[in-house]
């Protein structure tokens, strides 16, 4: 996955975070589902990113071999 693919992610994680929270703070009753939403795009951002790192680490010190 692309850097911009996972920084979009965020990008809607967050949106939708906050969106919730405004939407919890109205008493809206879609808040909730909102909230959980943003979160799961936020831990796939970050476990995309987390895997794009970790390889990159071990072609890194396969090249040195």
């Amino acid at each position: 996955m692309k850097k911009s693919q996972i920084f979009i992610l965020f990008l809607i994680g967050t949106a939708l975070i906050l969106t919730g929270v405004y939407f919890k703070r109205q008493d809206e009753k879609i808040a909730s589902l909102l909230l959980i939403v943003g979160i799961t795009f936020e831990t796939v951002a970050i476990l995309a990113m987390l895997v794009k790192r970790m390889t990159k680490n071990n072609k890194d010190h396969s090249s040195e071999s």
